[in-house]
């Protein structure tokens, strides 16, 4: 009888599993009929004409909102922005946009572009794109106008703030314009060097080797520093291809799984910097082929992570091509680390009621091993071995920069500076503060702190709940006047973190992005931790063990305070 008996089993189970496809085929094509029935009869009988593409689109992007938000459909008219994600190319005059103030306005032109090239600058308002006036447009109908085929020209008109001829035009002709994934690079010690990487795109791995050739050039290069905060991620391919530069030619860094099909990545070139002390940054914005890159070098012991946790994102993305030039962009499969885990926070196949995803508690994640036993953790994205609280934005800094004083400032002062101080100097004089103070008390500036909030908050409730006695109102109102904004006594409070924060928008005006990434890291705590964990023995200590790694940060802050 058990000798019938397994070969029965296997039979029920196949003969369910088949059962299960059929009805699932059946709903399938029950569901199309019904659909292609509903559009039909819509299109035949509503009172007014239906805009069948918007309809489809929406149609679309809600069934696809049912899986994931990483599954997308492409039209031919948004390919543009798909192949901008992956190659970091299109066809256009280079710049960055930003609404503002009713106009669209230049934000940054990037460095060497049509843009740069033609005298766009930061700030510029676009009042007309050839024959167009573009007041009250939204960035997506100006950058429309903006691209085109290469070779072709395009007139632009710009009001321009702060200079005696403020209205300007220009004729820029557009190029296949490619962004840089790694805006900046440069020692930040005398024995550690930092590079930025912002995307994972096809040249991403030829930008890195080109950054460690040139830090290779400094004589006291002997730890790196690898940021990768806000990076969101791009090609899993140039992921492995960076990889490369760390770790032995052959080494397994990746696994995918989906749909029963399994592919193993492996680093294909002998490493440039093998045994290079490295330090990877992270934070929140840390996402996929980033976080590819920071967990095969955790779970490697090959790097010590600090900053903060990373996103969470475990899944991978193919392309496609659908008919009428449409693409789909498809989630096929999740990817394990070396450690084996998975460190995709949301599980989209378990929704809430109301459709809402929960990330995966910490309780209920799952312990696994680095090479060296380090217990490491799936489920939630890649923790720090090392967590460095960010610089919070205070009231007054929060309120500058989202209110564009920041900004306007900044354009002000390149356009009455055209001469710059060298980079490497870069700083905001208490001259020039007192003159940003002034410009914006000048604009008589209205915020609202979080004791404002908080205040407002509690006279509500005092008043929906019957405490609003005389008294009361009397004790609140001179709360309100103690505590509440006072411009001149918070920019001066916050002076410091207000001309960081402003140096790096200035710098940017002059020396683009490179110049901002230059001047936010001199005084970036994360990076600041980063050099002292590389610099010491806690870099070895961390690799070796929490514990220890926690030993050796305790005698060297004893040795600190003596």
């Amino acid at each position: 009888m058990k000798r019938i008996l397994l070969p029965l089993v296997a039979l029920t189970m196949i003969s369910t599993a088949a059962c299960a496809k059929k009805s699932h085929d059946m709903s399938l094509q029950r569901n199309l009929k019904t659909f292609n029935a509903m559009v039909k009869t819509l299109e035949e009988n509503y009172v007014d004409s239906i805009r069948i593409d918007e309809a489809f689109k929406a149609a679309s992007n809600a069934m696809l909102n049912t899986v994931d938000p990483y599954t997308e459909y492409y039209t031919a008219d948004d390919k543009d922005a798909l192949m901008k994600m992956t190659t970091g190319e299109y066809a256009g005059i280079g710049s960055y946009i930003t609404e503002y103030d009713g106009y669209v306005c230049i934000s940054q032109p990037i460095d060497g572009s049509p843009a740069a090239r033609a005298g766009l600058m930061p700030g510029d308002r676009i009042v007309k794109v050839d024959t167009v006036a573009t007041k009250g447009m939204k960035n997506g109908e100006v950058s429309k106008l903006l691209k085109g085929t290469p070779g072709t020209d395009v007139y632009i008109e710009v009001n321009r703030p702060y200079v005696a001829d403020s209205l300007l035009s220009f004729t820029v002709t557009r190029e296949k314009v490619g962004e840089k994934s790694v805006p900046y690079f440069g020692m930040v010690s005398p024995s550690t060097g930092y590079i930025r990487l912002n995307s994972y795109i096809a040249n991403s791995p030829q930008e890195i080797t080109a950054a460690l050739d040139s830090l290779n050039k400094n004589q006291g290069f002997s730890n790196l520093i690898l940021d990768l905060r806000g990076n969101g991620g791009g090609l899993v391919e140039s992921a492995i291809e960076i990889l490369g530069n760390f770790l032995p030619k052959g080494t397994q860094v990746l696994r995918t799984s989906g749909n029963g099909k399994e592919r193993i990545y492996k680093t294909t070139h002998n490493p440039t910097f093998p045994d290079m002390p490295l330090a990877v940054l992270t934070d929140g914005g840390t996402a996929s082929a980033s976080e590819i890159t920071a967990g095969a070098l955790q779970d490697l012991d090959r790097a010590v992570l600090v900053g903060n946790r990373s996103f969470g994102k475990g899944l991978v993305q193919t392309t496609f091509p659908l008919p009428h030039e449409a693409l789909l962009k498809v989630t096929v499969s999740k990817y394990y680390i070396p450690s084996g885990r998975l460190i995709q926070a949301l599980d989209y196949s378990r929704r809430n009621p109301d459709g809402s995803v929960a990330r995966t508690p910490d309780s209920l994640t799952n312990v696994y091993h680095t090479t060296r036993g380090r217990e490491v953790r799936d489920g939630g994205g890649l923790q720090p071995d090392s967590v460095v609280k960010n610089n919070n934005y205070s009231d007054i800094l929060y309120n500058l920069v989202t209110k564009n004083k920041i900004f306007d400032y900044a354009t002000k002062y390149r356009a009455t500076h055209p001469d710059a101080m060298p980079l490497d100097k870069f700083e905001i004089s208490d001259e020039v503060y007192g003159d940003f103070a002034e410009f914006v008390a000048e604009g008589d500036m209205k915020y609202e702190t979080s004791f404002d909030a908080l205040l407002k908050e509690i006279r509500k409730q005092a008043d929906e709940q019957g405490y609003m006695t005389a008294d009361n109102d009397s004790t609140l109102s001179a709360l309100e006047k103690s505590l509440g904004s006072d411009l001149k006594r918070d920019l001066e409070f916050k002076k410091g973190e207000i001309k960081d924060y402003l140096a790096e928008e200035i710098a940017t005006r002059y020396y683009g992005d490179g110049g901002r990434v230059a001047v936010e890291i001199r005084t970036d705590p994360v990076v600041e931790a980063a050099v002292g964990i590389l610099e010491s023995p806690q870099y070895d200590a961390i690799l070796k063990g929490s514990s220890q790694a926690d030993n050796v940060k305790r005698k060297t802050q004893n040795a600190k305070r003596k």
